[in-house]
């Protein structure tokens, strides 16, 4: 009787194992057929819960993992919104006058001028306020009136009117070459950071570039294109500018006179007697001055003339220069600076006065100081 009860035990631990197997076998095999068949959802749901309490066949709103990713996908979207409505804002702006515009310290007409925007220059707004921009051009950085100035659309339209593609050589030495070929005649050399105008980009390696008014050919991986427009000035870079185009006036050639060997001797003795002891470009001021008060039309139209016209030059007048002319002892140094006056060179520009210098304005070279 004991041995039956146990048998009788034993089996039925055995029929229940194996009946709590085939259930968890058949419970797997309906969860994965569960996904995609809904007559077996409610038993798939209810064994499968028993094996993860995470329910696998739908979300819970109510989990951790969800609500994290609905966090994460949230705020995903709003970055891109935000991106997007960034990206729709222009930062362009451009100049809309016909000239040139004040820029100034502080967004007011009293404030500090700082730089001027000229027409078809354009920058970057930093900011905005009470009908200003503060905008940033070049080195320029500043405010500048709205009603002068362009933004979004007309900005963007007016730049891509005005602007051109720049090509920079990042190599120190880029062969630009005369076709779109390693083996093309080289037409010249673009060091680093030396940029031109884009013609075209070939799509084939190569870009065409205008240089020196000839259409060339440079490797595009060697360069960077970049849209360029005009930038404003700094009040200090102004001026830089103004006192090297005034020392250009200044050197810029005259015109040669028409004179003889004779002319040329008198000239570098007055020289040599005026200026005989001063830097070379003192010494061409003198011969400069003469050459333009033959050309003022105010003076005697000859190079003797001049140097001997009553009250000008005291070593003319009281026979100095004479004397250096036929004792034939000029410096070859005042025999080229004379040529260089009669070939038109100046280093004072139209000046026709010059004495030493002693406090007065004018353009002062050595001891002696010109106007």
């Amino acid at each position: 009787m004991n041995n039956a009860s146990r048998l009788s035990s034993g089996l039925l631990k055995q029929v229940a194992a194996f009946a709590l197997a085939l259930l968890v076998f058949m419970g797997r095999d309906i969860t994965v057929e569960a996904r995609s068949a809904a007559s077996y959802l409610d038993l798939a749901t209810g064994i499968t819960n028993i094996i993860s309490p995470i329910s696998p066949l739908g979300l819970d709103t109510d989990a951790l993992e969800v609500k994290v990713a609905e966090s994460a996908e949230s705020s995903s979207e709003a970055s891109t919104a935000e991106s997007s409505s960034e990206k729709e804002e222009s930062t362009l702006v451009m100049a809309n006058v016909s000239s040139a515009m004040n820029v100034r310290e502080e967004p007011n007409e009293d404030s500090i001028k700082v730089g001027v925007l000229y027409k078809d220059c354009g920058g970057k707004i930093l900011d905005r306020k009470d009908g200003w921009t503060k905008l940033q051009s070049g080195d320029l950085i500043g405010w500048a009136k709205d009603e002068y100035l362009l933004f979004d659309e007309e900005a963007e339209a007016l730049a891509q009117d005005v602007g051109k593609q720049i090509v920079t050589s990042n190599d120190s030495a880029l062969n630009v070459r005369a076709e779109a070929s390693s083996d093309a005649e080289v037409l010249g050399v673009l060091t680093e950071n030396t940029f031109v105008d884009l013609i075209e980009d070939k799509g084939d390696g190569w870009v065409s570039v205008d240089f020196n008014d000839e259409t060339g050919y440079v490797q595009s991986d060697y360069v960077t294109t970049t849209f360029k427009i005009d930038q404003g000035e700094t009040i200090a870079a102004i001026k830089i500018r103004e006192e090297a185009e005034k020392k250009a006036s200044l050197t810029k050639n005259r015109g040669a006179v028409s004179a003889d060997a004779d002319e040329v001797k008198l000239l570098a003795a007055l020289i040599q007697c005026e200026a005989g002891n001063q830097p070379y470009e003192g010494r061409v001021a003198v011969g400069a001055v003469v050459l333009n008060r033959v050309k003022s039309g105010a003076y005697p139209n000859s190079i003797y003339g001049v140097i001997y016209a009553s009250g000008q030059f005291t070593p003319a007048l009281n026979g100095t220069v004479a004397n250096v002319y036929n004792s034939g002892r000029i410096s070859d140094t005042n025999i080229q600076a004379a040529q260089a006056a009669i070939n038109g060179e100046t280093t004072v520009g139209s000046a026709l006065h010059f004495r030493r210098a002693n406090g007065r304005e004018g353009i002062v070279i050595g001891a002696h100081v010109f106007w």
